[in-house]
């Protein structure tokens, strides 16, 4: 072989690694890169399916260091979420929610109209003190995904 062809036979294979690195790195996704959603919870009847819904999310993508979830509660939803109301199995996602780092915002106007202050609320509650609407259109500016179940 002549050093003509061996000089192109190891630049085509340092080529193809460098082609093939580029594409895994393409693949992976860096922190900066996770998918971020949030969830657009208003209707009492859907408090366990949105739940499920967000648990279902964490779990599909590999837990939740894979994606950034934020739920944002509004009007008849928020009485759930009471602390003397709720129930033990929405008391409990609720905690595993917030250790997970799942942002829990409860609107400031429907907490004035229930006449609920964050205190009363399941631990891991933040106050969207503008209101849970403002709140959505925050986070979808952020580039956050808009789900409403």
């Amino acid at each position: 072989m002549n050093r003509r062809n061996i000089l192109w036979s190891t630049v085509s294979a340092l080529g193809a690694a460098l082609a093939a690195s580029r594409a895994k790195a393409a693949a992976e996704p860096t922190k900066s890169d996770k998918l971020k959603v949030v969830y657009h919870l208003s209707d009492a009847d859907k408090v366990n399916f949105v739940l499920g819904n967000i648990q279902n999310h964490i779990d599909g993508v590999g837990g939740p260091d894979h994606v950034t979830i934020a739920l944002v509660i509004h009007g008849p939803a928020l009485k759930a979420f009471h602390l003397g109301q709720a129930n033990p199995d929405i008391s409990k996602r609720v905690g595993e929610f917030s250790k997970d780092g799942v942002e829990l915002a409860a609107c400031g106007n429907t907490m004035k109209a229930q006449n609920v202050t964050l205190k009363e609320l399941l631990p891991g509650f933040v106050s969207a003190e503008k209101g849970g609407v403002v709140r959505l259109a925050e986070l979808q500016s952020q580039g956050y995904l808009y789900l409403r179940p």
